[in-house]
C-alpha cells in the first residue's frame, strides 16, 4: 500500500494459480511474507530462509510454486502492485478536479499518521533493483498499471470538457507519479509530512495549468 504497509491482496491471475485451495494459500503466504520483509530490510537483504521462518513454510514448497528467487521477486512486484492500486481507490473515480484533489487527499491522509510518511515500495524495489534487467519489464508494467489509471481519470476529464483537449493524459499522468514517487522518497528520508504535501500540490498544480479557461 501506499502507506508502506503490506496486507492481504487479491490472488495472483488464474494461470499462476495452483490448483488446490492450500496451494493457493500456501503461495499466497510466501508472496506476502517476502512482500513485507523486501519492503523492510530490501530485496538484496531478505534471504530465502528468512521467508519460509516468517511464511512458515518449508523450501520444498517455495521450490513448488517458484523455480527461483527471480520468479518470487517478480511476484513480489506483481502483490505490491495489487496493495498500492488498492490503497487508492479514488484513483478509479477521478473524472474532475474535485476527483482529483480528492485522491491526493487520500493519499497525504495514508501517510499522515503515526510512523509516517512512508516509501512507496514499487518506488523501494526500482530503486534497488534497477540495474537488473531481469525485472525491468514487471517494474515498467506496474508503474505502466498505476499511470494507465490515473490517465483513464484525465481522459474522463478531457471527455467532460474540464481538461484541455490538446494535453497528453500518459504524459500528464507520467508527470504527476514522478512528482509524487519524489515526494515520498524525500518524505520518508526526512520523515518530514510537509516534502510528500508540498509535491502532491505541485503535481495537481500541474494539472490545474491544464485546465480549460
Amino acid at each position: 500500500m501506499l502507506s508502506g504497509m503490506v496486507g492481504k491482496s487479491s490472488p495472483p491471475s488464474a494461470a499462476k494459480l495452483p490448483a488446490t485451495a492450500h496451494g493457493r494459500r500456501t503461495r499466497a503466504a510466501i508472496i506476502d511474507a517476502a512482500a513485507q520483509m523486501m519492503y523492510q530490510k530490501g530485496v538484496a537483504a531478505t534471504s530465502l530462509d528468512d521467508i519460509l521462518a516468517a511464511s512458515s513454510t518449508g523450501k520444498s514448497q517455495l521450490y513448488h510454486y517458484f523455480k527461483d528467487r527471480s520468479e518470487l521477486v517478480k511476484a513480489v512486484v506483481e502483490r505490491q502492485t495489487e496493495l498500492v492500486l488498492a490503497a487508492q481507490p479514488t484513483l478509479t473515480q477521478i473524472d474532475s478536479m474535485d476527483g482529483v484533489e480528492q485522491w491526493a487527499q487520500a493519499i497525504l491522509a495514508n501517510h499522515n499518521v503515526p510512523g509516517g510518511p512512508f516509501g512507496c515500495p514499487l518506488g523501494s524495489m526500482a530503486a534497488e533493483l534497477k540495474n537488473d534487467p531481469a525485472y525491468q519489464p514487471a517494474l515498467a508494467a506496474a508503474f505502466g498499471q498505476w499511470q494507465s489509471l490515473l490517465a483513464d481519470g484525465l481522459i474522463r476529464m478531457q471527455d467532460r470538457g474540464h481538461l484541455d483537449p490538446h494535453e497528453d493524459p500518459q504524459r500528464l499522468a507520467a508527470a504527476v507519479l514522478a512528482t509524487l514517487q519524489g515526494g515520498m522518497l524525500m518524505g520518508r528520508a526526512t520523515m518530514d509530512i510537509t516534502v510528500l504535501r508540498d509535491s502532491l500540490e505541485m503535481a495537481l498544480d500541474s494539472i490545474r495549468r491544464a485546465l480549460r479557461d
